[in-house]
């Protein structure tokens, strides 16, 4: 089993909004806003704000479950491929890591990405939960995979499982 990252070529892999200063970040997102090509050109103006809540909330979580991130933010990665997301880059890139290579006590999971996990009230049980390595593995079981049932997004915004690194001694792979 791998964990995917998927990035624009042109500006290399884990390269993470939530790293920098708040005016820098803004002002990536805004040129990103006018080129329209790609998928982050679509987000809100609440964007980053967002982020950093729903960022801290999934840390704190995953502290609760005996999680030790080094790092206040993750750096994001699929469960098993998504090739969906190589469309959201104009040039889109991947890079893969085995997740035995993980310290399972830096690495957190939600069944689906992190924004409609934590923010969607439909009801389903895997909402608002951040999962340990053990757990994301037995609620694949109970579910199913979102790359494999909802490949094109029509049953719902789960379209892969989205793993969190809190620690960059995961790069030490690439």
């Amino acid at each position: 089993m791998d964990l995917y990252h998927y990035y624009e070529k042109e500006r290399g892999p884990f390269r993470n909004l939530s790293t920098l200063p708040a005016d820098e970040a803004q002002l990536i997102l805004d040129q990103l806003k006018l080129q329209q090509q790609v998928f982050a050109s679509k987000r809100s103006d609440d964007y980053l704000r967002t982020r950093q809540t729903l960022e801290a909330r999934a840390r704190s979580l995953f502290i609760q479950k005996g999680g030790k991130p080094a790092q206040r933010y993750p750096h994001y990665m699929t469960l098993g491929p998504c090739n969906w997301l190589k469309q959201w880059y104009n040039e889109g890139e991947v890079v893969s890591i085995p997740l035995d290579a993980i310290d399972p006590q830096i690495i957190s999971f939600t069944y689906g990405d992190l924004f409609p996990t934590m923010r969607y009230k439909d009801g389903k049980p895997y909402r608002e939960k951040v999962y340990t390595r053990e757990e994301i593995m037995n609620v694949v079981q109970l579910y199913g995979w979102p790359q494999v049932w909802n490949h094109d997004g029509s049953k719902g915004p789960e379209r892969y499982i989205e793993a969190q690194l809190w620690d960059d001694s995961f790069k030490r792979y690439l």
